[in-house]
């Protein structure tokens, strides 16, 4: 995976329902779906998923997409690189209760958590 389209376009065909509650939540915010605003996406994905932590969806349910996010690290060009650390990582746990955050962040991935301490410095 070299860019950020082929990020977005993986993620859309291998995890059809994360990637339709980003929609969701890109089309809340009056973006139209499109690839043009794959790094946009990105950051409503991890919105969506924090939507789900608050609801108390087990992090088991969403265990594949994280990983597929800390492969994709090691596998992408820099612009897939900094999407991920930016866009994804960095919105990760926002408004999320502690309480609920905390299965999610023992399975993550430790190349996330990485990026996520090296920009807000805790864990959440």
């Amino acid at each position: 995976m070299e860019s950020l389209l082929d990020l977005y376009r993986e993620v859309r065909e291998r995890f059809p329902e994360a990637a339709a509650r980003a929609d969701l939540e890109h089309k809340r915010r009056g973006i139209e779906v499109d690839p043009e605003y794959a790094y946009l996406w990105v950051e409503h994905l991890a919105y969506a998923l924090n939507s789900q932590m608050t609801k108390g969806i087990p992090f088991p349910q969403h265990e594949a997409l994280f990983r597929f996010f800390s492969d994709a690290l090691t596998r992408g060009g820099d612009e897939v690189k900094q999407c991920i650390d930016v866009a994804f990582v960095e919105n990760l746990f926002w408004h999320v209760d502690t309480a609920l955050a905390q299965d999610y962040w023992r399975g993550l991935p430790q190349p996330l958590k990485d990026l996520y301490i090296g920009f807000h410095g805790a864990a959440p």
